[in-house]
């Protein structure tokens, strides 16, 4: 497999995506410690990066345990591509798992119901604290995907008793997805150092 990095916010969500031939790192939560992160994460040698872990879901129709797969990164008026989030999204379909691709926005402070229909009206799948500050310092050229597995549906409120059941609900989607990641990361052709770069591209 192609050297992958791994970065998830919180300690069970890195227990969660733990694969073998990967370097994960538990990046902390919220937009300053993933700021940080990103910054150490340059540092890790890997062809590819994923960021992945929990999310609030801001498209009506999401379960607890759906996957989104960002096609797009928001925060701050600002927006980066993320062109690996369709077809990952279609593989992780072909396995069995309830995958959307589409825009997630990450924001400095937890949204409540109102906060994410504001983002709902401009075509987001999903909310994070963490994403866009990870995927904007550490990809840093390398390939990069974003999965986050909806813990608590639009709607709801972080204190809602049924987010004990739906956050477990949504690191078993991340556990179930980590066959598929493994797939992703390997699939990267990366230049062998015995040949030269001239003779792969022409």
């Amino acid at each position: 497999m192609s050297a992958l990095l791994v970065l998830a916010p919180l300690r069970i969500e890195a227990t969660a995506l733990r694969m073998p031939g990967a370097r994960v790192l538990r990046t902390g939560m919220g937009a300053a410690r993933a700021r940080v992160a990103a910054a150490r994460a340059l540092a890790v040698e890997a062809d590819a990066v994923v960021v992945a872990g929990v999310a609030g879901g801001v498209a009506p129709g999401l379960r607890a345990g759906d996957l989104v797969c960002a096609t797009e990164l928001r925060a701050a008026g600002e927006r980066v591509a993320v062109p690996s989030g369709a077809p990952l999204a279609a593989a992780l379909r072909e396995h069995g798992l309830r995958a959307h691709a589409g825009p997630l926005a990450s924001v400095e402070r937890v949204l409540g119901p109102a906060g994410r229909r504001a983002l709902a009206g401009e075509g987001v799948l999903a909310v994070d604290l963490e994403s866009a500050w990870l995927a904007g310092g550490a990809a840093a050229g390398r390939r990069l995907a974003v999965v986050r597995a909806v813990a608590d549906p639009d709607g709801r409120r972080l204190a809602d008793p049924r987010m004990l059941l739906e956050g477990a609900r949504a690191l078993l989607a991340l556990r179930s997805a980590v066959p598929v990641l493994a797939e992703w990361a390997d699939a990267i052709e990366v230049p062998s150092p015995h040949v030269p770069v001239e003779l792969l591209v022409s």
